[in-house]
């Protein structure tokens, strides 16, 4: 039986639903994969920081943050003043990182999961910033110190894709991808050929906690051009910035737009695309109408999909039925597993 510590940098929806999924899949880690762990460990924006080497009471952690009171309370240290110290005092053997994401530049994420590998830590992240600015250098430096760098979650919550060609599909050369891959701008297209306005749809985006209060990375196509980036980084061995995908977003649509295309038997959708061209990578995300033959189509509301054409497989899809917070704990989880069984 092998005991981690786990520690857990930020501790919002996310950080609350793998806690969550932690505690309830205790005894079948135990049963299934010989392990055990504690949280000695989180870190929280407006809530403190507490460490305890001895394990801290997650049950308790989750009931403060229900009633917005502050973790320090659960801290045998006095103060911790910065993340970074967070990190080198936590004495985990795994960091979750569950930041705010960084479209220009990936930090500060970069810098907390590159002490946290330095530091001799797994580094599982649900971050697409690092894996768009800093994915050859967090993997190296992994390698280096004999620690994984996964992030499952950062590219269609837990489905496991960037898992999938890591480990099941082995030699193959991924030719092209074509999807859906933010959910938020599909519920919102999905609402307007129910009649609703491009406003009234993104308020009840927000309103269900979906979308932001300013929903502009979304609408106009910065975190579709994210994962795009991640995919083509990861996947096609070619490093591409988001601003390196050519870019469009769906603010320009009407509803209008959206019943015309309805009535032509086709929907708009925020397709997301990489293809090979020569040396390179090309990138689009941009507004189509797709037809009843497109396996796009039939994605409704917060789903997600992504079809892979490969050398030896010539379509290979991924369909995620709305997922959730629950989805994106699971990706961090089964990282875990990944990363610590493979030890």
């Amino acid at each position: 039986m092998t005991h981690y510590h786990l520690a857990l940098l930020g501790f919002g929806n996310v950080g609350q639903a793998l806690a969550r999924l932690l505690l309830r899949k205790r005894h079948q880690l135990r049963q299934a994969y010989d392990l055990t762990f504690s949280i000695t460990g989180i870190a929280t924006s407006r809530h403190g920081m507490a460490i305890n080497p001895q394990g801290l009471d997650l049950e308790r952690a989750l009931l403060l943050m229900d009633t917005k009171t502050n973790l320090e309370a659960l801290s045998t240290y006095s103060s911790i003043a910065s993340v970074e110290e967070f990190i080198r005092s936590c004495s985990a053997d795994v960091l979750f990182e569950n930041t705010p994401v960084n479209y220009q530049d990936g930090q500060p994420a970069i810098d907390y999961l590159r002490l946290a590998l330095q530091t001799g830590m797994h580094a599982i992240s649900a971050n697409k910033g690092p894996v768009v600015h800093a994915y050859k250098e967090l993997t190296q430096l992994a390698g280096e110190y004999r620690r994984k760098y996964y992030f499952e979650s950062a590219v269609m919550d837990g489905a496991p894709i960037f898992s999938l060609f890591r480990g099941s599909l082995p030699a193959v050369n991924l030719q092209r991808f074509t999807g859906i891959l933010n959910s938020t701008t599909n519920l919102i297209l999905t609402r307007m050929e129910s009649g609703e306005g491009f406003a009234q749809a993104v308020a009840y985006a927000q309103s269900i906690g979906i979308a932001e209060t300013d929903p502009s990375g979304d609408i106009d196509g910065w975190d579709a051009a994210v994962k795009v980036a991640a995919l083509a980084t990861v996947l096609m061995g070619t490093p591409l910035k988001p601003a390196q995908v050519e870019r469009t977003g769906i603010r320009e649509l009407t509803s209008g737009d959206v019943q015309s295309a309805t009535g032509l038997g086709k929907r708009w959708k925020l397709v997301c695309t990489a293809w090979r061209e020569g040396d390179g990578v090309v990138a689009r995300v941009s507004p189509e109408m797709v037809g009843a033959d497109s396996p796009l189509y039939g994605v409704n509301g917060t789903s997600s999909m992504v079809t892979f054409e490969t050398d030896v497989l010539s379509q290979l899809s991924i369909l995620e039925g709305n997922p959730g917070t629950d989805t994106t704990a699971y990706g961090l989880l089964a990282d875990f597993i990944n990363a610590t069984r493979r030890e």
